[in-house]
């Protein structure tokens, strides 16, 4: 017999092909029905290889996470292993900006994704910081990810005054003296990550005092 024209159904090209449906049409068009049309198959299909919708969310969520690196926690000081992951989940996230939107507003529990953070944790602990302060410092870097994932997949000219910029100088001046508007989203991630995690170090010296 010849090889089927249609590729075998499999949990893994269910997953990626969610993923291929959030990032084709944005989060709020996800659904198992629709899912289940790009894949040419009928719904109840799906639950022979996924529990549900929520297993299908972790997968993407499995997928996102495995293109980020956490290398450098094994043998970097903490700060610089946390820029270094840093730059790797926005990136990340970037390349599936409408997945945000998804994996944001529901719960985690991706063992690919709690591994992560497991090593993240491991790493902040080893550095140091208290236990009761881990989940703050987490939960305050992703949120500044994310944020800063969305503004990379945003258009170059996000605030134009240049229809009131008599009403907005300061705005309009600063905006003029951006050298690089392409840019302008990098500039911005590299400027708050390195706040970032300049006030994290100040704040562990200030624990550690």
């Amino acid at each position: 017999m010849g090889r089927p024209h249609i590729p075998l159904l499999s949990t893994d090209r269910i997953i990626r092909e969610a993923l291929a449906l959030i990032d084709a049409e944005g989060a709020d068009a996800f659904s198992l029905p629709r899912l289940a049309a790009r894949l040419g198959i009928r719904t109840p299909s799906l639950y022979h290889h996924v529990a549900g919708r929520a297993a299908v969310v972790e997968g993407v969520r499995r997928l996102v996470v495995e293109e980020m690196d956490t290398s450098a926690f094994a043998d970097r000081p903490w700060d610089e292993a946390l820029t270094a992951w840093a730059r790797s989940y926005r990136d990340a996230f970037a390349r599936h900006p409408h997945a945000i939107a998804l994996l944001a507003t529901t719960t985690i529990s991706s063992p690919a994704t709690l591994a992560m953070y497991e090593t993240v944790l491991g790493a902040l602990d080893r550095g140091g910081w208290p236990s009761e302060r881990l989940v703050a410092v987490l939960t305050s870097v992703e949120a500044f990810l994310l944020g800063s994932a969305l503004d990379l997949a945003a258009p170059p000219l996000m605030i134009d005054p240049s229809a009131d910029g008599a009403a907005v100088p300061l705005l309009a001046a600063a905006l003029d003296s951006v050298p690089r508007k392409a840019a302008r989203a990098e500039e911005a991630f590299a400027t708050g990550l390195d706040a970032l995690v300049r006030g994290l170090v100040a704040q562990l010296a200030e624990a550690r005092a």
